[in-house]
């Protein structure tokens, strides 16, 4: 006997006029292999996807093959060296057995451990640092694939990152060209007919996150197709060369700017200082 519930849903889902439920389909790239210094990219991925791509679909780029494309493979006999040399400010620090964790504010502005600088699968005494400008590396991959295919594509350029509140690692846009970072809702209605007043979606940090299921970390598939989002994909434009800056809140807007070690040297220090300059004036 058929599932009463089951019949009614393909019928609803059959009759004409009803517009076609969202869906989002998010397909790995097979075929890419090992990237080396100078090599192009976008003929890399068109070949890899052949005949698959379509309009509207966005492509979600792991930062790694950015980075060896770009030759940002770097010998680096102490990774810890490198780590200073492309940090801007220390955000929070703690030890544990083995050495310490650096969240730091990078070069490129981004809030990451070890300012993303990146030893696994690169070969022994080197390391691997983010493009210069993830950005701009996203808008030419998204000129040269436009280019290449006729279609109108996205890029995201992503990269794993943790998050403060919340335990394990997700992949975040540090890049995106011909793609909406954020998509904001304020001033439209709930489905309750609220009007909302703060919700703006960090839609490039979704997509990027959806794209690595199918990535993976280990797998050698480093680029994903991400169908289903066309109204997020648009035209390049001078407006469109801050790509996924957007997304990167300004740190004196952070109400957690520093880590609770450094926020309780900071009140120590600045109690000291305040407890010496009293006891000057009364003595």
């Amino acid at each position: 006997m058929s599932d009463p519930a089951l019949s009614s849903a393909s019928a609803s889902a059959a009759a004409p006029g009803t517009p076609p439920a969202p869906a989002l389909r998010v397909f790995a790239l097979e075929g890419i292999g090992e990237v080396a210094a100078g090599a192009d990219l976008a003929a890399l991925i068109a070949g890899a996807a052949g005949a698959r791509l379509r309009h509207g679909d966005i492509l979600a780029v792991t930062s790694k093959i950015v980075s060896k494309a770009e030759g940002r493979q770097v010998a680096a006999g102490d990774r810890e060296q490198a780590i200073t040399d492309e940090t801007v400010r220390v955000v929070a620090s703690r030890a544990y057995p083995g050495g310490v964790t650096r969240i730091v504010e990078n070069r490129q502005g981004l809030i990451m451990a070890a300012a993303g600088v990146d030893a696994s699968n690169t070969p022994d005494g080197t390391v691997l640092l983010l493009p210069v400008d993830p950005d701009a590396s996203a808008h030419a991959l998204c000129v040269a694939l436009r280019e290449r295919t006729g279609l109108r594509l996205g890029v995201i350029i992503t990269d794993t990152a943790g998050r403060p509140w919340r335990e394990g690692q997700t992949d975040i846009a540090i890049g995106a060209a011909g793609v909406a970072g954020l998509d904001d809702l304020r001033g439209t209605g709930d489905a309750s007919g609220r009007r909302l007043g703060v919700t703006v979606a960090a839609v490039a940090d979704e997509i990027a996150g959806a794209a690595d299921l199918v990535k993976g970390k280990t797998s050698g598939n480093p680029v994903a197709v991400v169908r289903g989002l066309g109204r997020l994909v648009g035209e390049l434009d001078s407006a469109d060369a801050r790509g996924a800056t957007r997304l990167q809140r300004p740190s004196e807007n952070d109400m957690f700017r520093i880590g609770s070690a450094e926020a309780h040297a900071e009140g120590y220090a600045e109690g000291h200082a305040a407890a010496r300059a009293a006891a000057s004036v009364t003595e």
